[in-house]
């Protein structure tokens, strides 16, 4: 006979949840990890009485439990056994981290580690005073020694990954971004080399960190994606190098405005912001166009109509656009001021906001049009412009093709099912039919 799970029910009663909210949240997080769940009261009854959940389950239930609870969870907290070994919550070292990020990443086998997909709210952020200068020193006594060439080579694959990964999507990079990382840039970080390279060389893996995490974002495995980017924190604060870990923290505020967590969103920008008091105009529009987002999420208008002021100020101040990947222009500042009259409430300069942006954003950044064009579609659809939404989602389908990508397959499967109400109309029923020629079968709606 089992014995009731006091550590659980604890927590239960901390939460304040009935049975029926508990199983709830636990299903949410289970849909947000793309494998959906449909417990209910009785599963949560046998918890709380003893009964083990599922291992694949234990991570959303410590995470619903954290996200309520505003703290980290530990198994042993919830009265669950130790994670496997991989799963460990302890960090392990910067490059050590690395190589398991990027072997599951290129090992299909191993991408179903559990909680991959899940974004988690009690992330550890670090500060910059916590992690400038401090990494494992490097391994010397190989017989590899590099030089400045080698760090130049690791920026330029660095900028052709991000090339490809704007004209084709994350899910063409990524593999080949993480094959990279294994087979070259880690063992970089761990050959001999002056102090001035190997600071160089950390910088330039902090940049391709970045990436990949923002590649793993775009295909939706939001775990994976904190993992790359806490390693890119960790290399940028070794390498003293401001600029990335600003632009790391304001990318983990994107994810999190993106999966409706708005005020760790704003945390993150806040600290990006505080984190680069010295920043340049386009920098300083970067970040304050992201705390704009942010802040409108959170329903604080005073403050992201201040931010997004700011943003306009700084981007008339900005010299010509930097051509490295992360730069911000004004179609990205057009962006934002859509997505903050939308979190306003004002839809209608939303869109005016999302067509403009689309008028100053280059061909070359599929992906990006895909995403902007479909949101722009659902807010045309919203104010009732059904022709209007119509020819922009046919825009949408001239580029889906080219693009693997998740968040474009997301916003091609929500455009299936915005437009299955209105097939009586002769517009949306010819749209739907086109769509469907391109769609891979498991987008379509059943």
């Amino acid at each position: 006979m089992t014995s009731p799970n006091e550590s659980l029910a604890r927590l239960h009663r901390q939460t304040g949840w009935t049975l029926r909210q508990f199983a709830q949240e636990v299903n949410k997080l289970g849909t947000e990890r793309g494998t959906p769940l449909k417990y209910r009261e009785p599963s949560v009854h046998q918890w709380l009485k003893g009964h083990m959940p599922k291992e694949t389950v234990r991570p959303l239930i410590l995470e619903a439990l954290a996200r309520k609870l505003g703290r980290p969870i530990t198994h042993s907290e919830a009265g669950f056994p130790p994670p496997p070994a991989e799963e460990s919550s302890a960090l392990p070292s910067t490059v050590e981290g690395l190589l398991d990020l990027g072997r599951q990443d290129m090992d299909p086998s191993r991408r179903s580690v559990l909680g991959v997909g899940l974004f988690s709210v009690a992330l550890t952020v670090p500060n910059w005073p916590d992690v400038v200068g401090r990494m494992e020193a490097a391994q010397s006594g190989e017989t590899q020694r590099i030089g400045l060439p080698d760090v130049q080579s690791v920026i330029a694959m660095t900028e052709r990954l991000s090339d490809i990964d704007d004209q084709f999507g994350g899910r063409t990079a990524r593999p080949m971004a993480a094959a990279y990382m294994v087979n070259t840039v880690a063992p970089y970080l761990r050959a001999d080399a002056p102090e001035s390279v190997r600071k160089a060389m950390m910088a330039a893996a902090s940049d391709l960190c970045y990436l990949t995490g923002y590649m793993a974002v775009d295909e939706g495995v939001h775990g994976t994606a904190q993992g790359y980017y806490l390693r890119a924190l960790e290399l940028a604060g070794a390498s003293e190098d401001h600029l990335t870990f600003c632009t790391t923290l304001r990318g983990m505020s994107v994810q999190a405005v993106d999966v409706g967590h708005g005020a760790e969103a704003l945390r993150l920008a806040d600290a990006a912001a505080a984190a680069s008091p010295q920043a340049g105009p386009r920098m300083r529009a970067f970040l304050a166009g992201q705390q704009a987002h942010a802040a409108a999420q959170e329903g604080e208008s005073r403050t992201a109509l201040r931010y997004i002021g700011e943003a306009e100020v700084a981007m008339e101040k900005a010299e010509s656009q930097s051509k490295t990947f992360g730069s911000y222009n004004p179609s990205s500042l057009a962006y934002h001021v859509g997505q903050v009259r939308y979190e306003l409430g004002d839809v209608a300069g939303s869109i005016a906001s999302l067509k403009e942006s689309d008028r100053l954003r280059p061909s070359a950044f599929r992906r990006t049009s895909i995403r902007y064009l479909s949101m722009l579609a659902e807010r045309q659809l919203e104010v009732g412009h059904l022709e209007a939404a119509c020819e922009t989602w046919g825009r949408v389908l001239d580029i889906y093709p080219l693009v693997q990508s998740g968040q474009c397959d997301r916003s091609i499967a929500a455009m299936h099912s915005r437009i299955r109400p209105y097939l009586k109309n002769h517009t949306a029923r010819d749209l739907s039919e086109r769509a469907r020629l391109v769609t891979p079968p498991s987008l379509l709606p059943r």
